[in-house]
């Protein structure tokens, strides 16, 4: 299996600017893409999934992001994806909320891709995700911007980050995650830029764009059948 973008967000009310953002993902060769909404909780709608998949040289995904500002909010939202079949990811700054979000199994990816949630982040949090089989996602759109200086102090977290998510040996996504359309680049692309100027090892690199995407859809397929009563457990149906 190829390399994965592991998010781009669609703004769905711009049907032609979703087929822009699709056709130069397609001319730069992408083969496997995980779509998202821009606004919170939307689920992109069947007839434009249908619409979607017709490219057929491209692999697509989908995900649902949840913002929720405190307990509450995360509780009453996360409620209404008890049997989602599609990727769930939490983007929170409130630790309080990434602590049950990590610990909750519904939820797939603890979303640090904004600079200022990634600052939020924390060895305990980073614990509770590997502990649930979950992922943390980081994103490289921060130290894509223009402004040098900006730029320079999202690369030095960002490297912080890197190295503290790998030193615990936890699952994790690096999503170029771009909004603009000609800053969307091939993941093998990215896979250079973070050796390069994050310094990663190859194979971890390879981990960000590549193996633990797939370890992802492994995980949504295991909680979509209903034959998994719970981790390291399934019912076998038939008689004896």
């Amino acid at each position: 299996m190829s390399y994965f973008e592991s998010r781009l967000r669609l703004n769905l009310e711009d049907i032609e600017e979703v087929e822009k953002k699709l056709e130069i993902c397609k001319k730069l060769g992408i083969k496997n893409l995980v779509l998202e909404s821009i606004k919170p909780q939307e689920k992109i709608p069947a007839e434009i999934k249908q619409r979607i998949k017709n490219e057929k040289s491209i692999k697509f995904y989908f995900r649902v992001n949840l913002t929720p500002s405190n307990i509450k909010d995360f509780k009453n939202t996360i409620k209404n994806y008890n049997n989602f079949s599609e990727i769930i990811s939490v983007e929170t700054s409130n630790k309080e909320v990434q602590i049950h979000a990590a610990r909750d199994s519904r939820v797939d990816i603890l979303s640090f891709s904004d600079q200022n949630i990634l600052k939020t982040l924390t060895p305990g949090v980073i614990s509770l995700v590997k502990q649930n089989h979950s992922f943390i996602e980081l994103s490289l759109a921060p130290i894509m911007i223009r402004n040098r200086t900006l730029q320079s102090k999202n690369l030095r977290n960002l490297y912080r980050f890197v190295r503290l998510v790998i030193k615990f040996n936890t699952p994790y996504l690096i999503s170029g995650n771009f909004n603009e359309l000609y800053d969307l680049r091939n993941p093998r692309a990215l896979v250079s830029l973070c050796i390069s100027l994050l310094e990663m090892p190859f194979i971890e690199a390879r981990r960000a764009f590549k193996d633990n995407p797939r370890l992802l859809l492994k995980r949504i397929q295991y909680r979509n059948d209903k034959d998994n009563y719970e981790a390291g457990v399934k019912l076998i149906r038939g008689g004896i």
